[in-house]
């Protein structure tokens, strides 16, 4: 059924795309998606870069199930080419604990009749290929799933932005969204910082980690939080050797890294609390090479360290490497892990938010407009209206990262080029 509601999404990612889309498919008729970046994928977006963790490994079976269902999707390659590779998780977690996030992960996966190999008895070193330098690994345990890998996300984003197109969605990039226009508690629309007005019955706010910043009275659930990459170059011959090694999770750590792509590039991070950047407003902000050219890349010497001391824990024989990248990758982290979809509650229905990724939403990038879409239609379920409300009580700590603080980002802390080798 054709629905000609004007239909404005602000923010061109993982949200803001997959939501045009499934809008689109369900009949709407003028969507339209803006992005304050000039060029898209937005080089400074957290769903473009060129891997993301694809799992099923959630305690919460409402994830792990809708997961599952995004990799049925990812493996249509009529529908995605070669985005998605399926290189196995090695999910890990303290020797010591039976609930950990690890083994409540594993009884999901195992509930669901994945490809699993519990490591219990198994040494972790056995589910690497022959030839890979693999540290001992003994403090921990896990299990492996086959089922998952890795999607190149801004290849995913680029197939998605072709998708919304060829149903005549229309996609306008460099328009950076500087306030809602409002009449009453209805919105209708947005002007942008170089006056432009875009005028819509609907608007739905998918702005990620800026959120906070660009619409500081859209809600106080979700905070910007910035988390630390590198990576390191191999050469082909290495390049060959580690290609087939699955994605490794830490979750006792946070540390996690990935096989090395069709450039030889290995990229590790720490799934951790981040870090905030507040100005004078004391809202977090993302400080990344849009807004600071020469030092938005950087990242701190600690954590710098901290990577490296993760890389030689997995892999010591590419421990003496030097990073060749980094880079702080913003997320818009809700305070209980679980994503933000649904009317704003003063809006008289017309702003929806479709932000708090919390960094765990792309691997859901061909599902998750789906719920948004529900959440406009009013389809959701009402367990799952509860669980993502814009003004819920947050639902419980983020599992995988309990017992992590949030610190302010340090600019004098840095780091320099001898941090990376």
């Amino acid at each position: 059924m054709a629905h000609n509601r004007k239909t404005l999404i602000v923010g061109s990612g993982c949200f803001g795309l997959s939501t045009a889309l499934e809008l689109l498919k369900r009949g709407w008729t003028d969507v339209t998606v803006i992005d304050r970046a000039t060029t898209l994928p937005a080089p400074d977006g957290a769903s473009n870069d060129f891997n993301r963790i694809v799992r099923t490994s959630y305690p919460d079976p409402f994830y792990s199930k809708l997961a599952q269902d995004a990799i049925a999707s990812w493996k249509n390659r009529d529908e995605w080419d070669d985005a998605y590779h399926e290189s196995g998780v090695l999910v890990l977690g303290p020797r010591a604990s039976d609930v950990d996030y690890a083994h409540k992960s594993y009884l999901n996966d195992l509930e669901m009749g994945l490809r699993v190999v519990l490591l219990e008895q198994t040494a972790i070193g056995q589910v690497f290929p022959p030839g890979t330098d693999v540290g001992s690994l003994s403090h921990l345990k896990g299990y492996l799933n086959r089922d998952g890998g890795w999607a190149n996300a801004g290849q995913g984003v680029s197939i998605l932005m072709k998708k919304v197109t060829a149903l005549n969605g229309k996609i306008i990039a460099g328009k950076t969204a500087a306030e809602l226009i409002q009449q009453g508690q209805k919105t209708t629309g947005v002007r942008c910082s170089d006056e432009t007005v875009f005028e819509a019955d609907l608007v739905v706010l998918a702005t990620g980690s800026w959120t906070g910043s660009a619409f500081p009275n859209a809600g106080n659930i979700f905070q910007a939080t910035g988390h630390c990459i590198a990576m390191v170059q191999l050469t082909k011959e290495e390049g060959n050797r580690y290609r087939q090694c699955p994605v490794v999770l830490d979750f006792e750590s946070g540390f996690y890294i990935f096989p090395p792509n069709d450039q030889n590039l290995v990229k590790m991070a720490v799934h951790a609390a981040g870090y905030t950047h507040t100005g004078a407003n004391h809202i977090s902000t993302p400080r990344t090479i849009t807004s600071d050219p020469e030092t938005g890349l950087l990242i701190p010497r600690a954590n710098a360290k901290e990577l490296r001391n993760g890389l030689r824990m997995v892999y010591p024989g590419l421990a003496d490497k030097p990073f060749v990248a980094t880079r702080l990758c913003w997320y818009c982290d809700s305070r209980d892990g679980d994503w933000v979809i649904g009317y704003h509650p003063q809006s008289d229905k017309s702003l929806v938010l479709a932000t708090g990724g919390s960094g765990h939403a792309y691997k859901f990038l061909p599902v998750i407009g789906r719920l948004v879409a529900d959440a406009i239609d009013d389809k959701l379920s009402p367990d799952l209206v509860a669980k993502f409300a814009v003004d819920r009580t947050p639902n419980q700590p983020d599992e995988s990262r309990l017992g992590r603080v949030v610190h302010e980002l340090d600019l004098t802390q840095l780091c320099k080029p001898a941090d990376l080798q």
